[in-house]
């Protein structure tokens, strides 16, 4: 028999409810969602991981991960860019979550672009439902992908949450530009 692997949560107050997060031993992210959507985590830690098959400790801040988070939620945009994640998906959700993290912050693409990044152009509503399955919201931006008309489309935090969190990225990369420029005067 196996041992369960050993999993770390920890929360975190945003502007736009509370974040909860579980990683593992070596500080890779296997989960994020809004605290309201905690039996959905739960019950998705269970199915990917199996009932028994993880522990989970409360632990302040593993990883520097909450520090983190709270950089990202503060305006630094880019704190969460090299958090490391695991994820447990079929092959083709890991291929999505790999291309959801290439869109920089402060961008959009439609379900269709993402689809033809992966060179999928034909899989557009698979990508959609592998996008809707990402289990490391935020740090795996799925926010970022919306309609091909440019509309907001589902968000498991919500759409309000969805469009909180594009506003904060567009402002706070124009703040970002603005100093680089600045600094190079």
């Amino acid at each position: 028999m196996t041992a369960p692997l050993q999993f770390f949560s920890d929360s975190l107050e945003t502007p736009i409810g509370q974040l909860i997060y579980i990683c593992d031993s070596e500080g890779a992210l296997r989960m994020v969602d809004w605290s309201d959507h905690e039996a959905r985590a739960l019950r998705l830690l269970g199915i990917h991981y199996g009932k028994n098959g993880y522990t989970l400790l409360k632990q302040r801040d593993p990883f520097g991960l909450t520090t983190r988070l709270a950089a990202y939620f503060a305006g630094d945009i880019r704190a969460i860019d090299d958090i490391p994640t695991a994820t447990a998906g079929t092959a083709f959700q890991r291929e999505v979550w790999r291309a959801l993290r290439a869109i920089p912050a402060a961008q959009t693409v439609s379900y269709g672009q993402l689809a033809q990044r992966i060179g999928r152009p034909s899989a557009v509503r698979a990508v959609g439902l592998a996008n809707g399955s990402n289990p490391i919201g935020v740090v795996v931006p799925c926010h970022r992908v919306i309609g091909a008309n440019g509309s907001l489309t589902g968000y498991g935090g919500g759409l309000p949450a969805k469009q909180w969190l594009l506003s904060h990225e567009a402002e706070h990369a124009q703040v970002g530009l603005f100093a680089d420029l600045s600094a190079e005067r």
